[in-house]
């Protein structure tokens, strides 16, 4: 982290100074990492509390769990309630309201869609929620809505870009990666940074959760949610860990002379990586067995042991933070409804609207809400004009829409029990708090005690950060 100043020397990052240094202070460090060892093994359970970097302020919260819904949901069937959609339903969209505008597959004049599923009030904040959502409706007071919500990108890649590294071009960091570079990690045994993932693939791919050009050790660590978390984390037949250990011990040494001649940090990374991997051996197995749960936090899920689903990865992501990692991204794809948007969304709510409800029930029910946040959107909004295409076998759906969507937040430091923003009566344009994505990413690292200004990395003789040179803080969401 850095401040700005006027001479780049001055505006080296404390990591790279203890990296890059002549004088040997980066040797030093490296010492520290394989200092612990009992008889020449890695005992293999640092602290990870210790020495960690400081926020600039005092958080609200200490870690997050991001649940993207990849493919983009629509807002204006599940939150944005619109009573004229409906009545103008199969109508032209007025011409004004579409001025220059550009879509993906549709024409600015198709007509209307009216909303597909009944609203109602819930909670004591009166927020409409979709019938289509019925378990997040009983959490209507323990969360926040943003109705409001706008992009830049109006494709899905560079949009789920934007969204997770503030940048729609591949290569830049992701919001995890800055969060541990700048808060590090309480996880002794388990990466800082965790991803999960169920539908299939994210349009952005792994730059999604990439380190970028932050040191290898803030990347993202992809786990699969049943199985081996992470391919061949258990020895093949006939290895001991005594053999493995030798091993593991001969490679360090190898990189340790690679790094006193060669001072690159990501040598020394390389070196933690293989230790972490080490504990996870041990540490992983455990994490993974939902069977260790109760029967009723399984069925508040809908969780089951051994499969792949949203459930599973909610339930994951919970155990993940109890162990002290900081960042949890869950993916879950397939809200890209150009056709039967109605349909499209019955069988995406089925999969995750009761487990995302129980995360935030067992985190409160636990005493993890207070300082855990918890993320709900998707990269962009819907439309409310129709889709539909013969040649492309598309029906009732809806194309991308970049100008306005929603999402809700729950957890430390956020105000909940309210929504947030207001869109015009045909759910087009923002009319009211609008919150672009920098701002959303500004409010979530306040959260956690950084300063988005301030969180920055040198790269290339550019001082970089998740923000670029935008952002505000959503001060109507905090508490």
């Amino acid at each position: 982290m850095t401040e700005h100043y006027p001479n780049p020397l001055l505006a080296q990052t404390r990591r790279q100074f203890f990296s890059d240094c002549g004088v040997g202070v980066g040797k030093i460090a490296l010492a520290s990492l394989l200092a612990n060892q009992v008889g020449g093994r890695s005992s293999g359970a640092q602290d990870a509390t210790l020495d960690l970097p400081k926020p600039h302020f005092e958080p609200k919260v200490k870690r997050v769990i991001y649940l993207f819904m990849a493919g983009a949901p629509s807002q204006l069937d599940l939150f944005d309630y619109k009573p004229k959609l409906a009545e103008l339903e199969g109508k032209p969209i007025p011409p004004e309201v579409v001025k220059n505008q550009r879509y993906a597959f549709i024409r600015p004049d198709s007509t209307l869609l009216g909303p597909r599923y009944k609203f109602a009030k819930h909670g004591d904040s009166g927020a409409e929620i979709s019938s289509i959502m019925p378990h997040l409706s009983e959490i209507a007071d323990d969360i926040a809505i943003v109705k409001s919500m706008t992009t830049d990108q109006f494709n899905h890649a560079p949009a789920q870009l934007f969204l997770n590294s503030g940048s729609p071009i591949p290569g830049r960091p992701a919001m995890g990666s800055w969060v541990t570079y700048g808060l590090g990690s309480e996880a002794n045994d388990l990466p800082g940074f965790v991803v999960l993932s169920t539908g299939g693939g994210t349009s952005g791919g792994a730059s999604n959760w990439t380190n970028g050009f932050l040191p290898g050790r803030y990347a993202g660590v992809p786990f699969r949610s049943q199985g081996e978390p992470i391919l061949n984390v258990s020895n093949p037949a006939g290895l001991s860990t005594e053999q493995q250990r030798d091993s593991l011990d001969l490679i360090r040494k190898l990189n340790q002379n690679q790094y006193q001649k060669l001072n690159d940090p990501q040598i020394a990374t390389r070196i933690d990586a293989y230790e972490m991997a080490y504990r996870m051996q041990a540490r992983a197995p455990e994490l993974m067995d939902l069977g260790a749960e109760t029967k009723e936090t399984l069925e508040s899920y809908g969780a089951k042991p051994g499969k792949a689903s949203f459930a599973n990865n909610c339930l994951l992501a919970r155990r993940l933070i109890e162990r002290g990692v900081r960042f949890v991204n869950v993916y879950h794809k397939g809200w890209d409804h150009h056709s039967n948007v109605e349909g499209g969304l019955k069988g995406q709510c089925g999969q995750t609207d009761r487990p995302a409800a129980a995360l935030v029930k067992d985190l409160k029910e636990r005493g993890l809400l207070d300082d855990t946040l918890v993320i709900w959107g998707g990269e962009f909004g819907r439309t409310p004009m129709v889709e539909s295409s013969a040649s492309l076998g598309r029906k009732l759906g809806r194309d991308h829409h970049p100008q306005s969507y929603a999402m809700w937040l729950a957890g430390g430091g956020i105000k909940t029990g309210q929504t947030i923003g207001q869109t015009d009566e045909l759910g087009f344009h923002i009319t009211e708090d609008r919150v672009h994505v920098h701002d959303l990413q500004a409010t979530i690292l306040h959260l956690l005690g950084l300063d988005h200004k301030r969180l920055t990395y040198t790269y290339q003789g550019r001082q970089f950060r998740l923000t670029d040179v935008h952002g505000h803080l959503v001060t109507k969401l905090l508490s």
